[in-house]
């Protein structure tokens, strides 16, 4: 392992702390998330997505058991 002059050691430090690491994964992942419904809600509320997914809706509830 590479260690750096003496004076850069404590900034190193500091650097490679893991304080604060998981509120970043939580947010980076909701955004994430918040991206993927953004762009499924844009598929879903297309006029031919949403009528073939009527479609098999309708098909689905008019089977007879």
């Amino acid at each position: 392992m590479f260690l750096p002059p003496m004076p850069f050691r404590p900034l190193l430090h500091r650097f490679r702390s893991d304080a604060g690491m998981s509120t970043v994964e939580y947010a980076i992942g909701t955004l994430a998330a918040a991206a993927f419904a953004a762009v499924l809600y844009a598929v879903v509320t297309n006029g031919a997505v949403s009528s073939a997914l009527a479609a098999m809706v309708q098909r689905a509830l008019s089977v007879k058991l």
